[in-house]
């Protein structure tokens, strides 16, 4: 099938889904990931809307902004990073999330502290710009396959992988510079 055909539909779904013509306009960059990716187009959509369906939840539950929580959808597994005051918000966030449409899994790795500063999510850019970078330079890794997240120098991996490109990439992570942990979130298509 050529690829174009389901480029083209991405492009119009989002403009559809959103009334954005700036989305519309960001087509041929949302239609370049897509065919970079190994999820389907639907799910690659599907996740988009995931992260702005349980942001936006996550914003009515906690109007007075409590904390610090970002969210991360692949494959509809969710990934929740950030800092929350207490428990009770950190459970709280995550059945939130959990009533998502087509959210298949919540990864709650959000931890119980202050709002990081400044410093430390620059650090945390950099760290993934650092571990990305890596990815794409290693021919037995698909670095375009692979999401990264770094939250006060933990990296968590997720995508779409077989057993020996999520070792490499386990690795690559591991041995970057700045690295505390290394959090593995991939599903295996070996």
């Amino acid at each position: 099938m050529n690829k174009l055909i389901p480029i083209a539909l991405v492009a119009v779904a989002l403009s559809q889904l959103h009334g954005c013509a700036a989305v519309a306009v960001g087509g041929a960059a949302v239609g370049t990931s897509v065919a970079l990716d190994r999820r389907t187009a639907g799910v690659y959509v599907g996740d988009q809307e995931i992260e702005l369906r349980a942001t936006n939840r996550l914003r009515e539950t906690f109007p007075n902004r409590t904390g610090n929580i970002s969210v991360t959808s692949f494959n509809r597994q969710v990934l929740l990073t950030g800092q929350v005051p207490e428990e009770a918000i950190r459970v709280r966030a995550a059945e939130v999330v959990k009533g998502v449409p087509e959210v298949r899994t919540v990864f709650n790795e959000l931890s119980i502290s202050g709002v990081t500063s400044l410093t430390s999510r620059t650090n945390d850019t950099a760290i993934t710009g650092s571990v990305k970078t890596r990815l794409l330079r290693n021919e037995q890794v698909p670095g375009t396959k692979i999401k990264v997240v770094t939250e006060s120098g933990v990296v968590y991996l997720m995508g779409l992988v077989t057993r020996a490109e999520a070792d490499v990439a386990t690795e690559i992570a591991r041995t970057t510079s700045g690295v505390t942990k290394v959090v593995t979130l991939f599903e295996t298509i070996d």
